[in-house]
């Protein structure tokens, strides 16, 4: 009889996929955002905490939205005997995220602002995208009615 225990494809999988997630969630270079919209303005938050604000870099190519910063390594005296790393948790290095921007915003009134490790950066949407209304001109033998979306009651011209 044949041992099945040893040779799981289910468990090996499964072994594989957990290493893999603690190997994202570990990622030193990840920048966690929110978005969200609030009227005619969207609004990404992007965690940069410790990142020097002179390091940050937004720039917009075609519909890509691309942030870079840049957070530099603390450096302990390693000459002196009494001196060294016991842990080093926190990532440094160069960040970089990229969005796709959609139709219809208003890129050249984006605005950043970064305060307490947060990077907020507002991205409005654009005038001609803005939903409008339309006035629907009638005539009838010598009468001319305009009607107005926005006003429920016919003017006479």
């Amino acid at each position: 009889m044949t041992n099945y225990s040893n040779n799981n494809p289910m468990r090996d999988l499964d072994r594989l996929f957990n290493q893999a997630s603690r190997a994202v969630a570990g990622d030193t270079r990840m920048m966690p955002m929110d978005l969200y919209r609030n009227g005619d303005v969207f609004t990404i938050k992007i965690d940069l905490p410790g990142v020097d604000p002179s390091t940050i870099d937004i720039d917009v190519d075609d519909r890509t939205l691309t942030v870079r910063a840049e957070r530099k390594a603390e450096e302990v005296d390693s000459n002196n005997e009494k001196s060294g790393w016991i842990s080093r948790e926190r990532s440094y290095g160069t960040y970089a995220r990229q969005i796709a921007l959609g139709r219809g915003l208003d890129l050249a009134k984006i605005a950043a602002n970064y305060s307490d490790g947060v990077l907020t950066l507002t991205v409005p949407v654009a005038e001609e995208a803005k939903p409008r209304k339309i006035s629907v001109n009638t005539s009838s033998a010598g009468n001319a009615t305009v009607i107005d979306q926005a006003d429920s009651t016919p003017a006479q011209a």
